[in-house]
């Protein structure tokens, strides 16, 4: 069974007729993404709002009509993917670069909902290195800033080249071995002058789908 495809299709029962829908980045998510392209050719009317470039180019090649937040006024579901997820739905996001415009989507949205497949499951987030968006200018302060609170930053590359995400930043993939205190940690990165956003996603994910042991559709809910 295609774990991703099983969730991420599932997703799509949750978008109604006529919603403004967030339209998250991932490979679990792109097969909601996919199945929302084939409801719209049978009729479906929504708008997309997009959490990269790559899923802009993605909907607008399955026909999904996209909105920008000056036509629009609230999100009524975001669906995206998550790299962990603990037993709280706290989230470690931004494993494909685009945690900011994630969060950004997640945090207008009525209801954030997350597909992910079983292996995203972890009791304590932290095995994933936990990305963090910084603007260049002083990123070498924000090296050391980050390595205080301790976090073993590492610049992602892309051809030899700092990668750059769609705002113009860079990501450093920050090891914290274990994250126990997830808010905490949120809050303490955010403080750093240089940081744009991390992503850790606390207290936002409403809905999260995923399979159990027997590859049967969980659907949890934030508590």
């Amino acid at each position: 069974m295609n774990e991703k495809k099983a969730v991420g299709e599932k997703a799509a029962d949750y978008v109604k007729d006529g919603m403004v829908i967030g339209l998250g980045t991932g490979s679990t998510v792109f097969y909601t993404i996919t199945k929302l392209g084939r409801l719209v050719q049978q009729g479906l009317s929504i708008k997309g709002i997009p959490t990269s470039l790559q899923t802009e180019k993605l909907a607008r090649e399955l026909g999904i009509p996209l909105a920008s937040f000056k036509e629009i006024d609230h999100i009524d579901v975001a669906i995206d993917g998550a790299d962990e997820v603990n037993p709280d739905l706290a989230l470690i996001k931004g494993g494909g670069g685009a945690l900011l415009r994630e969060k950004i989507i997640a945090k207008a949205a009525n209801t954030f909902l997350v597909v992910a497949d079983s292996h995203k499951l972890v009791d304590t987030l932290g095995a994933f290195p936990l990305p963090v968006e910084v603007v260049p200018f002083g990123m070498e302060m924000t090296r050391k800033y980050l390595e205080v609170l301790g976090g073993s930053p590492k610049l992602r590359q892309n051809n030899g080249s700092p990668y750059q995400t769609d705002n113009g930043n860079y990501i450093f993939d920050c090891s914290f071995q274990k994250i126990t205190h997830p808010g905490e940690l949120e809050r303490d990165l955010n403080l750093i002058p240089g940081v744009v956003d991390n992503g850790l996603f606390v207290g936002m994910a409403d809905i999260v789908i995923t399979l159990n042991r027997q590859k049967e559709i969980d659907i949890n809910m934030r508590k």
